[in-house]
């Protein structure tokens, strides 16, 4: 079964929901909310998924205790999806046989670039709208989905947007049907994933990628715990917030009464409890976000850089007015994403998700372009889909703009200032 996530991003905590898509054979992962993922990215197509470089090694057995064990939290009797790409066997068997070890049942689902690519270049259009049955199926089953952000929006570069459009559309009641059961749901990636892709994009090597990812799977999920509850009661007792950032982002939203989730890394017996966006985690972990009254973002967001369809978008500017997008503009690199945009449902250009990274062990090269949610300080600003964070716009696209060196306050009190946490900062009233 060829299984796509759709992160409510492009790459994304994509699109930053995950969105599980089976139709035939293979599984694709993609990071939840970034919609840049869901089409192509950069560069020539790989028509394989060999690399000139080794995938990366790493102490796969510790990395699947962790997942399955204290992120999945899963239990004798569940039934687990197992996904991931063709390099990642050696991830995914450590990983079902952890949930075996616990009484759980494991489906491992693989796949290849070259599959992802061909199911676009030799299945017919009409195809691309047909009700995914055996999705459906497996959603019903499913208690936990685990998987890997595995996937390179380049191996989809050039294909129609309506396409991509008309699957996305398809396989939304699978994405309805996973969230209204509290299937419990764990990506390993945020993105950190080490495909030669991404690591082209940070400039660095895939071994020095996966440094990075695993070291920040390896947080202190009791600090990020903390952390993460000292934001969420800031937010939760504030009326609005101010988002700025020197590249010209200046930004007021609402935020009264509207919940606000920690991502913490772990699916507590609480999460479960409470169910919604509570019970997806990405990894590495730590990120504080929410909903923002509709209605009521006014000012411009500007994202420096960004990635789509593997080429770099500079200066990417959003005006928003009474909460939806009025005008997209960018100093180069726009069009692959205005064409997306285009085509895309309504609630496209609705702004959706403010999340904010809390993460102090994600270490990243200077003047990456690339979005790391959860590094402690990053602010981005999402427009388009947001049932991921707990929200009721399901379109299946997304923009995740990044706000460099963001200060952001609540009710005139910073909690984020020039990129870095504020430590200890409390909003006036609490």
């Amino acid at each position: 079964m060829l299984t796509e996530l759709r992160c409510s991003t492009s790459h994304a905590r994509r699109l930053r929901p995950l969105l599980l898509i089976v139709w035939a054979t293979a599984v694709v992962g993609c990071d939840r909310r970034d919609t840049a993922e869901l089409g192509a990215e950069s560069g020539a197509i790989r028509t394989d998924s060999s690399s000139s470089e080794a995938a990366p090694a790493a102490d796969f057995k510790s990395v699947a205790a962790k997942v399955v064990r204290q992120s999945a939290a899963v239990r004798e009797g569940d039934i687990v999806m197992v996904s991931g790409s063709d390099e990642d066997l050696p991830l995914l068997e450590e990983i079902a046989i952890e949930v075996r070890k616990l009484g759980g049942q494991p489906l491992v689902t693989v796949n290849t670039e070259r599959f992802s690519r061909r199911a676009y270049d030799e299945v017919p259009a009409k195809y691309d709208g047909q009700a995914p049955e055996l999705t459906l199926k497996l959603a019903e089953v499913l208690d936990v989905f685990i998987t890997t952000e595995a996937g390179e929006g380049r191996t989809l570069k050039g294909v129609a947007p309506e396409r991509i459009a008309a699957r996305g559309k398809a396989f939304a009641p699978v994405g309805a049907l996973m969230a209204k059961r509290n299937v419990r749901t764990v990506a390993l990636g945020n993105g950190l994933y080490p495909s030669p892709e991404r690591a082209e994009q940070f400039g660095i090597s895939r071994d020095e990628l996966a440094g990075l990812m695993y070291g920040g799977v390896d947080a202190d999920y009791a600090e990020l715990q903390a952390s993460g509850e000292r934001i969420r009661r800031s937010l939760a007792g504030g009326k609005e917030i101010r988002i700025t950032g020197p590249g010209g982002t200046d930004l007021k939203v609402q935020i009264a009464g509207r919940p606000v989730v920690v991502s913490d890394g772990v699916i507590s017996a609480e999460d479960r409890k409470q169910g919604g966006p509570a019970v997806t985690v990405w990894l590495p972990a730590g990120e504080v976000f929410f909903v923002p009254v509709p209605g009521t973002a006014n000012g411009v967001v500007v994202a420096d850089h960004m990635f789509y369809q593997g080429d770099r978008i500079e200066g990417l500017r959003l005006e928003v007015k009474n909460g939806k997008m009025v005008g997209m503009t960018a100093k180069s690199g726009l069009d692959p994403l205005k064409q997306y945009y285009d085509v895309a449902g309504s609630g496209k250009d609705l702004l959706g998700v403010v999340d904010i990274g809390i993460n102090p062990g994600i270490k990243l090269p200077e003047s990456s372009a690339v979005n790391v949610w959860s590094r402690a300080g990053v602010v981005t600003v999402v427009v388009g889909d947001n049932t991921w964070a707990g929200g009721n716009n399901r379109v299946a696209f997304s923009i995740p703009a990044e706000v460099a060196n963001a200060t952001l306050e609540v009710d005139g009190t910073a909690i984020v200032k020039d990129g870095k946490l504020v430590e200890g900062a409390v909003v006036a009233g609490h």
